[in-house]
Order: C-alpha cells, then structure tokens, then sequence
C-alpha cells in the first residue's frame, strides 16, 4: 500500500470507529494530519487556540471527506486553564480517545510569556502537552484497544539541553536555543512516559515520538515576523523554496507513528531521505542526550510542579 517512495497515508486503512485528537489541527502539519485521519474514516478532533481558524479548516477536510466525524475543541497550550477544560469539552461528544497527537507548537520566537508565566516555547511546546496529556490519560486508558500518545519532537531536538536553572530564559534568551531545549523536552518527556507507563503495568498506551523532517508550514514565518526581521523571512521562504517537503510530507511521520502497525512505545519516527529531512517515514534514534533517563526524570518533576498535572502511574497501577 505504500507508494515507490515508501510508505504513505494509505497504508493506514481504514479508522471508522477510531477517535484522535490533533493539536494545531488548524494549520500545517496538524492540519495535513487531521485531513488524512478524516479521509480515513476517523473522527476528528481540531484542538486549535483559534476556533474560527479551526472551523474554516475543519469546512475544508469536509469537502474531501463529507462523512467523517469533525469536532473543532478550544484548546490554548499557553493557557494551563484552557487546558484543564479540555477534557470536559470532549465529554459526550468524544469518550473514547485512540490517538492524542501532541502536534502544536512555536518555533524560534523572540521571549514572551504564557498565561502562567513561562517561557512561550517551553511552556506551548512542552508544559501544555505535558499538562493535556496527563488529563487525558485516563480517557485513553479506558479507551478499548491500543490508544498511542504521538509527540512531535524535531531535528533540533539534538542542539538541546535543558537548563533546570534558567529554563524560562529569565537570565539570558536565544530563540533558538530556546526552541531546540523545548523540542528536547518533547522527547524526554515521550520516552519517560512510555517508561512510566510500563513500571505501572498499562498496556493498553504506547507514547511515541515523530518529527516531521524539514517541511514548509506556517511555523518558519512567525519568529521573523515577530521579531520584524525581513531578511530573516526571505532567507526562510528562499530555504522553505528550495529544501523543504510539503506539509503533507511532513505529516507522514506523525501518521505513520498513530497508525502503522508493529510501532513499540519508546520508539522515534522521522523521515528516511536525505539527512532525515525529508522522505517516507521510518524509524530512527535520537540523541543520546534525548535518552539521558536522569534529566528525563527530574523534567518530568518539575514539569508535575509548574503544571500542577500528576499521571498516577505507580508500580501498582494496573
């Protein structure tokens, strides 16, 4: 079912009766993702900051596929009280959740704040994922079947480190640097819960990591536009231009990690072509520093504290 190229979306088959929820569904990746779980019978949940975006995009996936089941949920990863009220949006609309994709995300903008005051990076790409997912947790759980938490993580995840003494950039901030340390988080985080899941005995979950390659998606513009560097933004469309695979491409990763058949939790997906940053989906290892158990560990720590989200995974959970 895979294409010359390798695998491909219609090799996942057919989801009626499988519920997943993509975050950033409104744009790029997440939407790419969302349009290909909805063409494959799938109902869908666009959890996006914006809803009216969010219901433009979903109006788009219907003309494709007119019987698939789209729900547009508000979900604002830099608001830790938007999150708390996820869950309850989904009641009775969605009970069952197969797949939580763990997609939105900012990438290189110049230091703001969230709602509670963390780093914009940090906080939307890890804490608010790390927050949404514990809340979740017991709704995939109960879900009948294998339900998988898919992480997107990036290639700069390898430029990372995670600076538990500044890790909201209060003494010193690179955009950059910045991003690289939330998108390392993102892996930590992945693999330690997979980790934690099999200390407490849940077969039921598998958390799983993807990143996306290089692909030419909204995300490249806003840290230019923000910081008003137009030379920044030219280079950025010129390098989107010339190097980048498409959103839909893009999204391969993230789909193949949700779907594909014989993927174990603790395990990373990336594109296989030319130095990982495009290509079919496949397989791969991240850094070393992405597996360091005791830096896993102790983000894990802080990240319960800052976000007030504990998972109640013990040794004893069944």
């Amino acid at each position: 079912m895979a294409g010359p190229g390798g695998w491909s979306a219609a090799a996942m088959g057919d989801l009626t009766g499988k519920t997943v929820a993509v975050t950033g569904a409104n744009s790029g990746l997440g939407y790419e993702a969302a349009r290909a779980f909805a063409r494959h019978g799938a109902g869908v949940v666009l959890a996006c900051r914006d809803t009216e975006q969010g219901t433009v995009a979903a109006e788009r996936i219907r003309e494709e596929a007119p019987e698939a089941p789209l729900t547009v949920v508000a979900l604002d990863l830099g608001d830790l009280d938007s999150v708390r009220q996820f869950p309850a949006r989904l009641d009775g609309v969605h009970d069952d959740l197969h797949v939580l994709c763990n997609n939105a995300g900012v990438m290189a903008i110049p230091r703001t704040e969230t709602a509670d005051g963390f780093e914009t990076q940090f906080g939307v790409n890890h804490l608010g994922h790390f927050a949404l997912t514990g809340l979740l947790l017991d709704r995939l759980r109960e879900t009948d079947g294998e339900a998988r938490v898919v992480t997107q993580s990036s290639g700069l995840h390898a430029n990372g480190e995670i600076d538990f003494d500044d890790l909201h950039g209060e003494r010193g901030y690179d955009e950059w640097a910045a991003y690289a340390q939330s998108k390392l988080a993102n892996l930590l985080f992945a693999y330690e819960l997979q980790r934690r899941l099999d200390r407490a005995g849940v077969e039921g979950v598998r958390s799983v990591a993807c990143h996306p390659g290089y692909a030419a998606t909204n995300l490249q513009r806003r840290g230019p536009e923000q910081s008003g560097s137009t030379l920044r933004l030219w280079a950025m469309k010129a390098a989107n231009a010339l190097l980048a695979q498409s959103a839909e491409r893009g999204a391969l990763p993230m789909l193949y990690a949700a779907t594909a058949p014989g993927i174990e939790g603790g395990e990373y997906v990336g594109p296989g072509g030319f130095r990982n940053l495009r290509g079919a989906p496949e397989k791969q290892r991240s850094s070393a520093r992405s597996s360091d158990e005791e830096t896993a560990e102790r983000l894990w720590d802080v990240s319960a504290e800052l976000t007030g989200v504990t998972y109640g995974l013990d040794a004893t959970a069944g």
